[in-house]
């Protein structure tokens, strides 16, 4: 039974041992079959097989392993820790009376509220609707994107909001809409200006 003695450190891609992903640390096979791995910033280790280094965690495939963190190490692992979702799906509003109940909720919390007005057979709306819910993730869960499409709602709800292009991206406050943003042109404008239009509510 061998034992690992790492210090793990937050990264967006698992690092597998015995290999040169990870510039900062020098890796070298002994004739022994055994992995070991050193270099500034972690602490050697010795592995009989091959392991997938994880932040936060350790994962031994194909034999048993034995892990011990010092306490110091545990904690710089949760430290650099992020669990902020990457992105958030856009709750569907799906009648006038859901709609409204939308925004009086938001009133009594005194939050924005943001309406993507979109349809099935907008191409640009399909494009445009995950980088959107990426977006949503930078502000929740203080603010709450929702999406309506305008063939499944009444029509008077579409002719209320003053939709008449898709996408239309629209800011609402205290149940009356605020700005809008039309995305008729390349997607990263249109988020720049959604993102744009909400930090100018906020400022005011």
């Amino acid at each position: 039974m061998s034992e690992v003695l790492v210090r793990l450190r937050p990264s967006p891609k698992p690092l597998i041992a015995g290999t040169s992903r990870d510039p900062s640390r020098d890796f070298r096979r002994p004739t022994d079959g055994n992995l070991v791995v050193s270099g500034s910033g972690a602490r050697a280790f010795s592995l009989s097989r091959k392991a997938l280094v994880f932040p936060g965690k350790i994962c031994v495939v194909g034999g048993k392993s034995s892990s011990k963190l010092s306490a110091s190490t545990q904690e710089g692992s949760l430290q650099g820790i992020d669990d902020s979702p990457v992105s958030v799906e856009l709750h569907p509003v799906c009648s006038e009376t859901q709609f409204d109940r939308v925004l009086a909720e938001a009133q009594q919390l005194e939050e924005l509220v943001i309406f993507v007005w979109m349809a099935g057979w907008c191409r640009k709306c399909i494009y445009l609707k995950p980088k959107l819910e990426k977006l949503a993730a930078d502000y929740y869960p203080r603010l709450r994107f929702y999406r309506i499409d305008v063939n499944t709602v009444p029509h008077k709800l579409v002719t209320r909001a003053g939709v008449t292009k898709m996408p239309t991206i629209q800011l609402w406050k205290d149940s009356k809409k605020q700005a809008e943003v039309i995305g008729s042109h390349k997607a990263y404008l249109v988020i720049n200006e959604v993102r744009q239009m909400i930090e100018n509510e906020d400022a005011m």
